[in-house]
């Protein structure tokens, strides 16, 4: 079924997705090139309704809904093919903390974000808020056990990865250049027993102040990029040594 979004950002990204089969903007809104030239170049044609009714549509709306269709359901075996970087949200209950992982996985290049069936966030329209237009871009499969699903990922050839506040090794002391699933844990509890014990490695971010630890989507984004740093400095020395030398 299709349902109503708002929100500039996000429905840019439904356009490019593909997503949108109607659009509608505030009368008189300004600011909007971006949203039009996207419909446009969807072939989406664009319908102006007063302020009021697109408040009763969508909330925080930008000025901006489309009707999108419903996204398509992953299993994990469609994310694992390929796959050097995946994220998994084990116990995220705020669908914002839930959308900003997504924002950060996609933007760190993640192929895909493994949610649990049960007792976790769901992809709700905050999610997607928050997400700014993330989950247009990035595979989200549903599992009913995550410590299992955790298993299936390893047998693919994935090391397992789980931010905990105490973990053995910083994260910057870790090897986080191979094939890694990324756990975060729920906010307050960190990551459920099971699950700790399936991980390869377990890292920590250090803490300079008095706070005990990130919010879980902030720890995730700086994990995210320190890998993606590792990563870079390795793909750096590949292309130094590969260079041809100086005549």
């Amino acid at each position: 079924m299709p349902e109503l979004v708002g929100g500039r950002r996000w429905v840019i990204e439904a356009l490019r997705a593909g997503r949108v089969d109607r659009l509608w903007v505030a009368e008189g809104a300004r600011g909007l090139g971006d949203v039009l030239a996207a419909a446009n170049a969807a072939a989406i044609s664009v319908e102006s309704r007063h302020r009021r009714d697109l408040d009763q549509m969508a909330p925080d709306n930008q000025g901006v809904v489309a009707s999108v269709a419903s996204r398509p359901r992953r299993r994990l075996d469609d994310l694992l093919p390929g796959a050097n970087l995946l994220v998994a949200a084990a116990g995220i209950e705020d669908p914002r903390n839930l959308g900003a992982i997504a924002r950060s996985a996609e933007a760190a290049g993640a192929q895909g974000l493994i949610i649990p069936e049960r007792r976790s966030a769901g992809i709700t329209p905050a999610a997607e808020h928050a997400a700014a237009g993330a989950l247009e871009h990035l595979p989200v499969a549903t599992v009913v056990n995550m410590t299992r699903a955790l298993e299936s990922c390893k047998r693919a050839g994935l090391w397992i990865c789980g931010a905990d506040p105490d973990g053995p090794l910083l994260a910057w002391e870790a090897d986080l250049t191979v094939p890694l699933v990324v756990v975060i844990g729920g906010e307050g509890r960190g990551l459920p027993r099971l699950v700790r014990e399936a991980c390869d490695l377990r890292v920590r971010l250090p803490m300079a102040g008095r706070t005990a630890s990130l919010n879980a989507s902030v720890a995730a984004g700086v994990l995210l990029y320190e890998i993606m740093r590792q990563r870079a400095v390795v793909t750096a020395f590949a292309r130094r040594v590969d260079a041809p030398p100086d005549s």
